[in-house]
């Protein structure tokens, strides 16, 4: 998986940072929320070892790298979707 992290360069990586829901009562350069509700921290963008970590998740698993197919996931969100489509899978964290 961290291979897959490393591919994506940083304009793509600030473009979905910026598709992530503003998380209320924090800066929207530094603090975003998943589709899960998941607070994620723009620093902590690859980083499993934080509550905070997030990764960019493909909507369509078999999908393109086409940012209309990208978006921000906490990690252990990440990691319980897989390649499972939406509707098929249940959000790991909403913290």
């Amino acid at each position: 998986m961290f291979d897959k992290i490393l591919r994506f360069s940083e304009q793509t990586i600030e473009t979905v940072w910026r598709k992530g829901r503003t998380a209320p009562g924090h800066s929207p350069d530094l603090y975003r929320q998943d589709i899960c509700g998941a607070t994620i921290k723009r620093s902590e963008y690859g980083n499993r070892n934080s509550d905070y970590g997030w990764e960019i998740d493909h909507i369509n698993p078999n999908g393109s790298d086409d940012l209309s197919n990208l978006r921000p996931l906490q990690w252990e969100n990440n990691v319980a979707k897989n390649d499972k489509r939406d509707g098929e899978w249940t959000c790991a964290t909403t913290i």
